[in-house]
């Protein structure tokens, strides 16, 4: 992945967002990461500095966001952020513990790029994010302009 990818994460589970920052760098990605604690921090951050956003050349912003989160859930966050004109370039990616094949559906109709699910076992969730790591390393994130 390109160094100028920033990765931000949307995970109210301090301990999730931990293994998950861990296990991206066990992998090889040394992208900035940036972590918010609920969506309405994730919307603020990302809004608040979209003109910043779109005006550096050659950046691009990847969004690791689970759903159940206070303040603001995943699914307001992936609504806002696909319906906004600069924003919606903004991968998504959903990382949750939700399973529902209506809820995965519904996160795709809205944009979301890729929904993987957290499984319980911490191996099987290590495992998962190495995976995702290594799917990192080879997909081209879209600049935002």
């Amino acid at each position: 992945m390109k160094r100028e990818v920033k990765i931000v994460i949307a995970e109210d589970d301090k301990g999730h967002a931990t293994l998950i920052k861990k296990n991206l760098k066990r992998t090889g990605v040394m992208n900035e990461i940036i972590h918010f604690l609920d969506g309405k921090e994730t919307l603020e951050y990302l809004f608040n500095n979209k003109d910043g956003i779109e005006g550096k050349e050659g950046l691009s912003i990847l969004l690791l966001l689970d759903i159940k989160m206070p303040n603001v859930d995943g699914i307001e966050v992936l609504r806002e952020v696909k319906s906004d004109p600069v924003l919606r370039k903004i991968p998504v990616i959903m990382i949750t513990t939700t399973d529902d094949p209506r809820e995965i559906s519904h996160c795709h109709e809205l944009g979301c790029s890729n929904y993987i699910t957290k499984p319980i076992e911490y191996e099987k969730f290590v495992t998962a994010i190495r995976q995702l790591g290594l799917f990192l390393m080879v997909v081209e994130i879209p600049e935002i302009k």
